[in-house]
């Protein structure tokens, strides 16, 4: 595919809970006088993956642009990944934690900048049960309970996120898992397994200080203990868990079997209880454009 500076730009218009900013007159106008070609795409909500797979059949973009949250960002990967077509991200949602994650600002000439200068890297993902693909965090236990209260919740925001965190931590309870990596088996009770391919939640907690995106490797995180000085540590300033209350593995392959069934999140939608889940690495499936100092 040549460089022919096409530009396919996917809209998310409910984005983040926000009043929709007009996004096609202010990209418009960004490249009202360059060289690229760009077509946008707003999402409807139906059949949208293939909606936007017409159109790229179509344009034969070089770069799709999600214009979004975590979720937006996930459908436009999971459609280019093993293609040349490079991903772009301009934040716009209420979680916007890869975009976090790879350093790329919500300000919107910033990360258009990137979309233009920026330079090509390439983003692994975890493949999730041989059926859904992870390129952030997934979790069992508690985030996992957390994300499920905040979506049956009709308060946005730090509220509802602070009413659902309250929530949480009422019904917490540890769970007895097997853990089947490519090194060892253990068995743990923890109150959470993080299956990681990234460093931080969108709220800014790391919970994962060796995750890297690009790496070729992902990360089981087990929280063994939980204070709620360490959350708000760990949410407020990027520091390391204490070792004796969570625990880190390194692998490209995991089972993880639960001895009952626990609440399951990927990328920050909720799928329900289940007793086991495995996982393993697909490194560089995706191409992104990364900000240009990024190493």
């Amino acid at each position: 595919m040549h460089n022919t500076g096409k530009i396919l730009f996917v809209v998310n218009p409910i984005s983040g809970g926000k009043a929709k900013k007009d996004w096609e007159t202010a990209i418009s106008e960004f490249f009202k006088d360059s060289p690229y070609t760009i077509e946008f795409y707003i999402q409807t909500g139906q059949n949208d993956r293939r909606s936007i797979q017409h159109h790229i059949e179509r344009f034969c973009p070089d770069k799709v642009v999600a214009i979004g949250g975590d979720g937006t960002v996930k459908l436009v990967a999971e459609i280019v990944k093993e293609t040349p077509i490079v991903l772009g991200i301009i934040p716009a949602g209420s979680a916007n934690g890869l975009a976090r994650e790879l350093g790329i600002p919500v300000d919107v000439t910033e990360s258009m900048k990137i979309i233009i200068d920026g330079k090509v890297g390439k983003l692994d993902a975890i493949k999730i049960n041989e059926e859904e693909l992870c390129f952030h965090l997934s979790d069992i236990g508690l985030n996992a309970l957390l994300v499920k209260y905040f979506e049956d919740s009709n308060v946005r925001g730090m509220w509802g996120y602070a009413r659902s965190l309250i929530k949480m931590l009422w019904n917490k309870r540890k769970m007895r898992v097997s853990i089947e990596t490519d090194q060892a088996l253990v068995k743990r009770k923890a109150y959470m397994v993080a299956i990681a391919n990234a460093e931080k939640y969108g709220t800014g907690a790391v919970i994962n200080p060796e995750g890297d995106v690009h790496d070729g490797l992902f990360e089981i995180v087990v929280v063994r203990k939980i204070h709620l000085f360490e959350i708000f540590k760990a949410v407020t300033a990027r520091k390391r868990f204490n070792p004796k209350r969570i625990e880190v593995f390194r692998t490209k392959n995991v089972k993880l079997f639960f001895q009952q069934k626990a609440p399951f999140q990927v990328d920050g939608e909720y799928l329900g209880r289940t007793a086991s889940v495995q996982a393993r690495i697909l490194p560089g499936i995706v191409n992104i454009m990364l900000p240009a100092a990024q190493g």
